[in-house]
């Protein structure tokens, strides 16, 4: 039988071959629905909020992790799981653990549990996948019912009881976050009055519009949006108990957590939801949307369809913040308050957008045939974009397409400050809330364009390294593991590869395995003597390939590893497949026996052998490491061991 525990000094050795390593973070990525649940709260999607989700953040700590990134928490849709189209500042309530609603002492009963208990029972099927529909349509129907209660509740309260202290504290959430809350229940508001899910697809321009009146209508709007908050008041005031429900379980995690010693880290995306879109379509370009250029990882480019901040709203006039600014701002300022670091989603996003023709019929052509916001003076095919250059033509490289990224040869310091408007809002918030700026991840994959570059080198700020990725035959390839930096971010992969073991599995029947062995041997057995014999076992030993592909990361100079769940838990199957639409997309869980799974996979080397992989990365440091950390490592192979007899 596997054990069920892990030795009595394992993290203590784990900790000491991290700093051992100067590896100063080492983050576990996993997305909401992905966490596993307990078996009498599951209604086919995780939350870190649930008892099930804590039990696996104390399983990711007891392993030796120090963070956890989480994916966007935005409010998804019924149709559209994905959470980086979720909403900006909702958080979503199909996160609520509403297990913990039928506590008396701390949620005043607000659910009954054999509501909970039939909710689970009608799951559908049993497979470990999210469901999403199902959860989407049980959660919103138990949660009118936590409404409905609390609300009776609420006008019996007793001074001193947990509803009394709910009341008052929800009021003061509704205070404190009225200016997005009422914009964002409003949404729904009109989608039903409407009939349409969609705000373009709405008959009034009035509502179309409420939030971006032209010049000379502000007073008519104001008027109407208090007509509209009079009469959907009760919805208004139902969408903000839920967000206060959602924020005050966040709350209480992040609690938890920091006593663990586990930073959080958020996921600031690049999209917006349908719902920002028309919440704050004034501080948009109309003509234009966002889109992935063509690139290494895409080649055929991403048409996004998200909107462009305007360049027109950074600044007001005199130099000061705009709304543009002040909208980037508020956002982040939200987020920092609720997270210890923030992941930055497709920054070049942020620097020098990638755009196309909004309208267009052929969304992926037009994509193809896009340009940069900022950087094209005098493009034939996009005139309009002239208006908006920050470099003028004599600095484009026009050898190259203009997606590549020596399009822009050379920047002065004074157009860096002008392409950094937008990250300088997000350093001075962090700066605001305490944060370092190596908080930060700079999510730069395959594409990182020169003004980005310059950005983010005036903060000191890395880029991630997937090394799943790397180009063998060329070692300046961004993605070998050499050529990481300390303030970099390292990985095997992310949420949109292939997780390592599945991976592994194709270099061996493709006959790529021994490529990869010899290049990992070359890294981690820095004298020649051996490392012929070493290559020769990570061909013959697959397990052990995917260790020193592990211990590739942590030999490497960069100070941050991350590891997404599947390629911790030895998982094969991919959690979403970029540039698809698929009910297998962003549905992959841990198993809710992930305890059980995780060790009867060590024990035949199919699962992330900490250890093994630590003490690899502590031997290739060379003859004189060897010698200085003989005692730990020696210590890391023994649980290595222990692990893998179970």
């Amino acid at each position: 039988m596997p054990r069920a525990t892990l030795p009595e000094d394992y993290r203590r050795h784990v900790t000491a071959a991290l700093a051992a390593l100067n590896v100063r973070n080492l983050v576990l990525s996993i997305h909401d629905p992905s966490f596993p649940s307990i078996p009498d709260e599951d209604l086919g999607r995780g939350s870190p909020y649930s008892g099930g989700g804590l039990r696996f953040l104390e399983f990711a700590r007891e392993l030796g992790f120090n963070g956890i990134q989480l994916g966007p928490q935005g409010q998804t849709s019924e149709d559209n799981p994905s959470p980086y189209d979720g909403t900006l500042f909702s958080r979503n309530v199909l996160n609520v653990a509403l297990a913990s609603l039928t506590h008396e002492e701390t949620w005043g009963g607000l659910l009954r549990p054999e509501r909970v208990q039939a909710l689970v029972a009608a799951r559908p099927g049993n497979e470990p996948r999210v469901k999403h529909r199902y959860a989407f349509r049980a959660q919103n129907e138990a949660l009118d019912e936590v409404w409905e209660a609390f609300q009776h509740k609420r006008a019996r309260a007793v001074p001193g009881s947990a509803i009394a202290w709910l009341a008052e504290h929800f009021e003061t959430f509704r205070r404190g976050h009225q200016g997005w809350l009422e914009r964002d229940a409003l949404y729904d508001a009109l989608c039903t009055e409407h009939g349409r899910p969609y705000w373009k697809e709405w008959s009034s321009e009035w509502d179309r519009r409420l939030w971006s009146p032209r010049p000379g209508e502000e007073a008519a709007f104001t008027t109407r949006r208090q007509v509209l908050l009079s009469k959907y008041a009760g919805q208004v005031e139902a969408y903000a108990f839920r967000q206060f429900l959602v924020h005050s379980q966040h709350a209480a995690l992040r609690e938890r957590t920091a006593a663990w010693g586990l930073k959080l880290f958020g996921d600031l995306q690049i999209g917006f939801s349908p719902r920002d879109g028309w919440a704050y379509q004034g501080l948009f370009v109309g003509s234009y949307l966002m889109g992935a250029p063509p690139s290494r990882t895409n080649p055929e480019g991403q048409p996004w369809n998200y909107p462009v901040l305007d360049p027109e709203q950074y600044h007001a006039p005199g130099g000061t913040a705009g709304p543009v600014l002040h909208f980037m701002g508020s956002r982040v300022d939200k987020m920092l308050s609720e997270y210890d670091g923030l992941r930055i989603d497709h920054p070049h996003g942020l620097v020098c957008p990638w755009v196309y023709r909004s309208g267009e019929l052929d969304s992926l052509r037009a994509v193809q045939n896009g340009a940069r916001l900022f950087a094209s003076p005098d493009l034939p095919d996009h005139p309009r974009l002239a208006r908006w250059a920050l470099v003028s033509p004599e600095q484009l490289d026009r050898s190259v397409p203009r997606y590549a990224d020596g399009w822009v040869r050379e920047l002065n310091a004074e157009q860096v400050r002008r392409y950094s408007a937008l990250f300088d809002a997000i350093i001075a918030a962090a700066r605001a809330h305490g944060r370092q700026v190596s908080d930060l991840l700079c999510e730069v994959l395959s594409t990182m364009p020169h003004p980005l570059r310059r950005v983010m080198e005036q903060y000191g700020l890395g880029r991630f390294r997937v090394t799943q990725k790397a180009d063998l035959t060329n070692p300046k390839d961004v993605y070998r593991s050499e050529n990481a930096v300390p303030q970099d971010w390292i990985m095997v992969g992310n949420h949109d590869t292939k997780p390592i073991w599945a991976l592994a599995d194709r270099w061996r029947q493709a006959g790529e395995a021994r490529a990869q062995a010899e290049y990992l041997a070359w890294r981690l057995h820095p004298e020649e003597e051996g490392r012929e014999d070493f290559a020769r076992r990570l061909v013959q030993e697959p397990g052990m390939l995917v260790q020193a592909k592990f211990a590739d990361l942590f030999a490497s100079r960069a100070e941050n590893v991350m590891v997404f769940f599947p390629d911790l838990l030895g998982m094969k199957e991919t959690y979403n497949a970029p540039g698809t639409v698929s009910e297998e997309n962003w549905s992959l869980r841990v198993p809710n026996d992930y305890r059980h799974g995780y060790a009867e996979k060590l024990e035949n080397d199919e699962a992330l052998n900490l250890p093994k992989a630590l003490a690899l990365a502590l031997r290739a440091g060379g003859e004189e490491a060897r010698a200085r950390h003989r005692g730990l490592i020696a210590a890391l192979e023994r649980l290595a061991a222990e692990l893998q007899l179970g």
